[in-house]
């Protein structure tokens, strides 16, 4: 089976270990095609890494309008392309980007069977040429992939009528992010990390931490963003600045031993009409690492946690004021909540596994098969 994969985020290294899983399956010949950098407004410029490149080859090609998500696009990909000949062309971008339209065209031209990944889990109509560009693709690809479970009632609703599975774009790598030994502490802590931004919902959890009977909790807070300022100042109205520590960004090479001081982590993120949570990384990083999560229930929060005891409705501060309470008092529930957490992790979302669930999707769009959510929904 020989795989193509066009994907702007593995110049992320970590990312590539899904590869080296990927390519470690039997009969697969894999390869990747990654921009030399990818230019975010929000963080700058990520140049490409390459940490996990065993088994498969790794090219690296120019992109044009980079930085650009909906009108960028590789001009060399139609070579690569009829030179390896793939069975599968993996594009792994939103099917109203152009990039998506340039690659599908050319995998079908060689013969491949082309698959898009979408993100999107809110319903929206694109305005020339991109809606014409979704459509098209919805025709060229052979099947889709969603990232969240409300992204596919989303792609339904919008035309698409191939075979769909739900599947996240990576996991986590279970050998860095682990648990350690935990010993019970007198001043537990809480904490959140991500952008500072209003949708995210750090205030939730300072409003929380402040109602709560003991006075012993602490937070910190990791991540930078506009809203910072009057978090600090929120947290000192609230009488629990010195109880509050704001760490800042931290380094990706840091977050495992970030998330492994934490006794619990909140992810309290709130929906707004243009966006809501497609899926939250950092809380299987935290899961892997043994620790619990609380989450809202924003978009796909509640289904990567797995566990509704474990999520409050969306800016509830009493909701999640009693299950901090409950959690950071009882020091046997928060020890079995982490090992059932690492759990999880294990099952669903380790990078191994999630290259298996591609593998199977590979697979069965090869031989006419339907996906195995198809299975699912037809035995309802």
């Amino acid at each position: 089976m020989r795989i193509l994969i066009i994907s702007k985020a593995l110049v992320v290294g970590m990312y590539q270990r899904k590869l080296e899983e990927l390519a470690a399956l039997p009969g697969v010949e894999l390869v990747a095609v990654v921009p030399p950098y990818w230019y975010e407004e929000r963080v700058g410029v990520q140049r490409l890494e390459r940490a996990y490149t065993d088994g498969y080859h790794l090219i690296e090609t120019p992109m044009r309008f980079n930085g650009r998500h909906h009108i960028h696009y590789y001009p060399g990909i139609g070579r690569l392309i009829r030179s390896f000949r793939p069975d599968i062309l993996h594009v792994d971008e939103e099917p109203y980007n152009f990039v998506t339209l340039h690659a599908a065209t050319l995998g079908r031209l060689a013969g491949a069977k082309v698959l898009f990944f979408s993100w999107q889990n809110l319903y929206r109509r694109y305005p020339p040429p991109f809606r014409v560009i979704e459509l098209i693709n919805y025709r060229l690809c052979a099947a889709g992939i969603a990232g969240n479970q409300e992204a596919v009632g989303v792609l339904r609703k919008k035309g698409f009528r191939g075979p769909l599975d739900v599947i996240p774009q990576f996991g986590v790598d279970p050998e860095i992010y682990t648990p350690d030994s935990r010993e019970p502490k007198d001043r537990p802590m809480v904490g959140f990390a991500g952008r500072l931004v209003r949708e995210k919902g750090a205030d939730l959890l300072i409003e929380a931490v402040s109602r709560m009977k003991s006075r012993s909790v602490q937070v910190q807070i990791v991540g930078n963003g506009s809203e910072r300022s009057r978090l600090e100042h929120l947290a000192s109205y609230r009488g629990i600045r010195d109880r509050v520590t704001f760490r800042g960004a931290v380094a990706p090479a840091d977050m495992p031993a970030t998330l492994r001081s934490l006794d619990v982590l909140v992810v309290p993120s709130r929906s707004r009409p243009n966006w809501k949570e497609q899926f939250g990384r950092v809380i299987i990083e935290a899961m892997s690492c043994g620790v619990p999560v609380l989450g809202s229930d924003s978009g796909e929060i509640p289904n990567v946690i797995g566990n509704r005891d474990l999520v409050f409705p969306e800016e509830n501060v009493d909701a999640l004021t009693h299950k901090l309470e409950q959690l950071t008092s009882d020091d046997e529930l928060r020890t079995e909540l982490g090992r059932w957490s690492r759990q999880r992790v294990l099952d669903h979302f380790t990078q191994a596994s999630v290259a298996r669930r591609y593998y199977e999707v590979y697979r069965r769009i090869l031989a006419g098969a339907p996906l195995e959510s198809e299975d699912r929904d037809a035995r309802r």
